[in-house]
């Protein structure tokens, strides 16, 4: 290894230390902390041995990957446990070292860890068939532990950073299979930032010139608009000022993506967001009226979205304002929303509430197929509706009565007759949308029918569709067996 790897490998490791340390460290006594920083120690000696002479594609000393992929992994908050998994992801896939070995080094929680990121082995199964296998595997282990699912991102985002050295048709795999189901995924953790960034750099290796033409676009307008946004945000931070109110102002650029590329030519107002932090939920409301008072807003723009959480979680005031003869969206939230918002399940304060993940998960893997990335796919955006009790539920958008029947409990969809959407009645196959109010009406016995299954469109509501059809069928062809 060259002095420039050395050094990068020193700060690295002093990096990943300090930020555990600074996370976790107070919340630990001084000989828990000891031995955690013993293990992380042990963790690092382990996976840099392991790895000794191999290399990768590119010809970089292979150790760097589960390094990145733990530095990723400890500036999302992740934890000891985690950090020493994301060390030793690799050794058992690669190394002689075994998934036991691992496990009486480190323990059971960093072992199920590293296991839910091993592809799984079988010389019996196909190409396609172990795949499928392996992405069975990591779900039913994120069922256990969700922190498997983030590992997996982070070791997903360097492999997309680092994948110049593959042949194009292994690269255009991999960044499919990185839309089709880390991106939606990711998206229902909360962590909306961590899947547009998937997303950006999948569209970047499937669509490279369209990429380069977006990111020319993008370059020239920070060139053109830096003068105006710095004297913008130097007038809005003199406002705050003069209130004692204080703020954080980020630029924020949209990442490629197809839908920005069809629009990079509105320039400002869709591809800029000036983000507003403050300390408390108060202050977002008195840093709206700041930022209305200099800036004319638009109307019908304004989404309180802090009270009123938007899909997949995120919390912020999303306003647009025409400052001058540019039209630009602004997003205020405080500061411990932030990290929500940036790093979802993963954020410090939070309690992510996983119900909601593991229906979606045990769904899936229910499934006729092995792993339903259709519905995964139309699960990827989300409308919130109420019961008649006023409670919320989350459903993926175009859901239709039937699904939210099934969402409510498996014996109320079976008994579905109708439904009262905003007290009007529908049918079952009504699609509904964001804000409705949903009662639904019961027959004595179950009303199913086979065109159900073109009604729903939630792993749950099919699966239970299709359970109770064959169930049926099974039992008629028991009748006529008795019969003759």
């Amino acid at each position: 290894m060259n002095e420039a790897d050395e050094r990068t490998q020193k700060r690295l490791i002093s990096e990943i230390m300090e930020l555990l340390v600074t996370h976790y460290g107070g919340a630990m006594s001084e000989e828990e902390l000891d031995d955690a920083i013993d293990a992380l120690q042990r963790a690092f000696e382990m996976a840099r041995a392991s790895h000794e002479g191999q290399l990768r594609k590119s010809g970089e000393p292979y150790f760097f990957h589960p390094l990145r992929v733990a530095h990723l992994a400890a500036r999302h908050w992740m934890d000891f446990s985690s950090i020493i998994a994301s060390l030793m992801h690799d050794v058992v896939e690669d190394t002689p070292v075994t998934l036991a070995e691992v496990e009486k080094a480190f323990g059971g929680e960093v072992a199920l860890l590293v296991n839910g990121l091993t592809k799984a082995s079988d010389e019996s199964l196909s190409r396609e068939a172990l795949k499928a296998t392996t992405y069975r595997k990591t779900v039913l282990l994120a069922i256990e532990d969700v922190r498997v699912l983030c590992l997996k991102f982070w070791d997903r985002l360097d492999n997309l950073q680092t994948i110049g050295a593959l042949h194009p048709d292994k690269q255009s795999l991999i960044a499919e299979e990185t839309r089709a189901i880390y991106v939606p995924l990711a998206q229902h953790l909360g962590m909306g930032r961590v899947a547009s960034e998937l997303e950006a750099l999948a569209l970047r290796i499937l669509y490279p010139r369209r990429y380069q033409r977006y990111q020319g676009v993008l370059e020239g307008l920070r060139e053109q608009m830096e003068p105006f946004l710095r004297q913008m945000r130097s007038q809005l931070h003199n406002a705050c000022e003069h209130q004692k109110l204080a703020v954080l102002l980020r630029d924020r650029w949209r990442p490629f993506s197809i839908a920005a590329a069809k629009v990079q030519h509105r320039g400002l107002a869709t591809l800029y967001t000036l983000e507003i932090q403050v300390d408390r939920t108060m202050d977002a409301y008195l840093a709206l009226g700041q930022l209305h008072s200099l800036f004319h807003p638009i109307p019908g723009k304004l989404r309180d979205h802090l009270h009123i959480v938007s899909q997949f979680g995120y919390q912020a005031i999303k306003t647009t304002i025409q400052a001058g003869e540019h039209r630009l969206r602004v997003e205020i939230t405080t500061r411990k929303l932030a990290r929500f918002n940036e790093a979802g399940v993963l954020a410090p304060g939070f309690e992510f509430s996983v119900s909601n993940f593991k229906g979606l998960m045990q769904s899936l893997t229910e499934g006729e197929s092995v792993f339903d990335t259709e519905s995964l796919r139309l699960a990827s955006a989300s409308i919130q509706v109420y019961t008649p009790a006023g409670d919320t539920r989350t459903l993926p958008e175009g859901s239709s009565a039937l699904d939210f029947a099934f969402d409510i409990h498996e014996d109320l969809g079976l008994h579905a007759r109708r439904a009262r959407v905003n007290g009007q009645t529908r049918l079952l196959r009504y699609r509904l949308m964001d804000g409705d109010q949903v009662e639904i009406e019961q027959s004595p016995t179950p009303q199913v029918l086979p065109k159900w299954l073109e009604w729903a469109v939630t792993p749950r509501a099919r699966n239970a569709v299709r359970r109770y059809l064959r169930s049926r069928v099974k039992g008629e062809e028991k009748n006529e067996a008795v019969v003759s």
